[in-house]
């Protein structure tokens, strides 16, 4: 699977740059990443969250690079879920902001019947990423993600907090909200 996303950033490409370019800050937008610990000059290992409570690790190791640039990567070893990837970085024509150009491609444990479940318990590859972009943007124009009062507490809301589609509120719903209303 490939999956290519963009948006821009009000900020410099070297503050952009210098932000994603410290590995261990991308589990602070990557909601499915739980830790990428660097393990030498080029290289690191990454741990995420898979549907099904799953988690699947790899190394991965930067294969070419120019800073302030683009960073270009892929896993290394034997990989639960191979992958690959370049993100660049790239002045705005506004003179201020960075557009963040991502490509990833990576290969779906189950093949095509492991698209179709991970679509079904929602999680589609490329809604993922650019929420993720996203998440970036607002860190690095706000200093943190704007969470709702919905789901304050970020990735734990998942499992506290599982999305369902929207319905009317039942009976006992609007009840409780009476009461927070007239407390």
């Amino acid at each position: 699977m490939e999956l290519t996303a963009t948006t821009t950033i009000r900020r410099p490409a070297r503050d952009v740059y210098a932000f994603w370019r410290h590995l261990e800050n991308l589990p602070t937008f990557m909601c499915h990443l739980d830790e990428v610990r660097v393990t030498g000059e080029r290289t690191s290992h990454w741990t995420a969250s898979a549907p099904f409570d799953r988690t699947v690790e790899w190394d991965a190791e930067i294969t070419d690079e120019v800073p302030e640039e683009f960073v270009g990567w892929r896993s290394t070893g034997d990989a639960d879920v191979p992958n690959a990837g370049r993100v660049r970085f790239a002045p705005a024509p506004d003179g201020v902001s960075t557009e963040v150009h991502v490509v990833l491609v990576y290969d779906i444990p189950g093949g095509p019947l492991g698209k179709a479940v991970a679509r079904y318990f929602g999680e589609e590859p490329h809604q993922q990423l650019d929420d993720d972009l996203r998440r970036l943007k607002q860190v690095l124009e706000t200093g943190e993600v704007v969470r709702s009062d919905g789901a304050p507490w970020g990735k734990r809301a998942r499992e506290e907090f599982p999305q369902r589609p929207a319905q009317p509120l039942s009976a006992e719903e609007v009840e409780e909200l009476a009461k927070e209303a007239r407390a």
